[in-house]
């Protein structure tokens, strides 16, 4: 085992999985990093116009590139599972089919993102003085979309092996690379969004190329050979099997995000300043959480592959302990820090900072129903069911939030911003609950019948 590994069937459950969370939290501060730079950037060298036009390509984004996104947990599912069980020669396999899958992944999403970028803007009422630079943003942004796809699928495998070092350090350089580029194509070649953009791409090609060469210099079964790139059918169907649901409730989640996202741009490009920059703190508190949907993910995968499911389910309890104490002790820091961290962001419109603030006061405290409702989900993808988790966040995420814009949103006395993020709440608690319940029937299912 590699050094960098971290022993999932055996040890310290505690202490492994602290050991294996806290490089993912890095890895994913790092990641959004990427997005606080762009934002930081043009909003000091460029003003608030240009920071919407950012905040507004998020969830068209996000709703474009997920469905691909849900396949690479897919892939990593089936390594786990297969080193759990000891079958390398699956694993072999299931790491040599991701990778062609990223591919091709990559190419869609490149000609879709580059040829409707303005559609899809001009579909979420993109306000006209901000759609020419979403619309730039965007272009450039999937022109180099490939290379996040290689580096998702490939950090997948990565953490289904126990390596959650390695990324952290990829995206460490990358992360210092783009925050250079950004501030030289911004204030020397006066670039605007399209030189954050082009930053992006580069510094996501950087953490592409060290992420591939750390699977060929590997020597297990997920070592990577390129003259055996192809598509082994049984691992690809695997792959869809898991990663399809979990990549269709990415993109409805962002399809209900989107709607939120359109319904903020009616209250103007002050008010999309205001929350793209709330959001982007936000992401802050999410991506520590969702660490934990990783670790949950992959600790089951692989114990419920060795057959040990007592060890699975204190993973789940373990994991939904800590995004509580973690997620509520982050939210608050920073609901109290709220304006402080805002003005990061934005320095010329006092009237945005008072919009980001409402959507820190209404989801900041709340947030860790969002971490529970992630870990229950992680918990199922690893035992290795993925649709029931995308049906029940379908109906409790989704269906709660489109349906609450076009009931009670709609009425004028909560026709405000404050009730429109308040379905944000509810359908974390709902959809938790609904998971986690769901999750003990198949975990005695299975531990039965096993």
């Amino acid at each position: 085992m590699s050094k960098r590994n971290i022993d999932m069937l055996n040890g310290s459950l505690f202490r492994n999985v602290i050991s294996y969370t806290i490089p993912i939290i890095l890895t994913g501060l790092l990641q959004l990093l990427f997005n606080a730079a762009d934002l930081v950037v043009v909003g000091r060298f460029c003003g608030s116009i240009s920071v919407a036009a950012v905040g507004a390509t998020g969830a068209v984004t996000n709703l474009i590139v997920n469905l691909f996104i849900g396949l690479s947990v897919g892939a990593g599912v089936v390594v786990a599972q297969a080193l759990g069980a000891n079958d390398n020669k699956k694993a072999h396999r299931a790491v040599h089919t991701a990778i062609p899958t990223a591919l091709v992944g990559g190419i869609v999403l490149t000609i879709i993102g580059v040829g409707f970028s303005e559609t899809f803007l001009r579909w979420m009422d993109t306000p006209e003085d901000v759609l020419p630079l979403s619309a730039l943003y965007m272009k450039i942004y999937f022109a180099g979309i490939i290379f996040m796809m290689i580096y998702n699928f490939c950090a997948s495998i990565l953490r289904a092996t126990g390596d959650t070092k390695s990324p952290l350090i990829f995206l460490t350089i990358a992360g210092i690379i783009n925050v250079i580029l950004n501030v030289f194509f911004v204030t020397v070649f006066h670039l605007n969004v399209a030189g954050v953009a082009l930053a992006t791409t580069i510094s996501q090609g950087v953490s592409a190329i060290l992420v591939v060469i750390t699977l060929v210099k590997r020597n297990d079964a997920c070592k990577l050979h390129f003259s055996q790139l192809k598509f082994y059918k049984d691992e690809l169907l695997q792959m869809v099997k898991i990663g399809l649901p979990a990549g269709i409730q990415g993109s409805l989640f962002s399809i209900s995000n989107v709607i939120i996202q359109s319904s903020i741009n009616s209250f103007g490009a002050v008010a999309m300043s205001g929350n793209a920059a709330a959001l982007n703190i936000e992401g802050f508190v999410y991506v520590t959480l969702n660490a934990f949907h990783q670790t949950t993910l992959n600790f089951t995968g692989q114990n419920i592959g060795a057959n040990q499911y007592k060890r699975a389910k204190k993973v789940l309890l373990m994991c939904l302990c800590c995004v509580v104490v973690i997620g509520l002790t982050i939210s608050t820091i920073m609901y109290l820090l709220g304006p402080q961290l805002l003005s990061i962001y934005i320095t010329d419109s006092p009237e945005a900072i008072e919009y980001g603030l409402i959507r820190i006061a209404c989801l900041f405290i709340p947030f860790s129903l969002l971490g529970l409702m992630d870990v229950s989900t992680g918990g199922l993808r690893g035992m290795g069911v993925s649709l029931v988790p995308m049906i029940i966040s379908v109906l409790g995420v989704c269906g709660i939030r489109i349906g609450w814009i076009y009931t009670i949103f709609q009425l004028p006395q909560f026709h405000t911003l404050e009730w429109l993020y308040h379905s944000y709440t509810v359908s974390w608690g709902v959809t938790f609950i609904a998971q986690t319940v769901a999750y003990f029937i198949i975990y005695n299912k299975k531990k039965k019948g096993k």
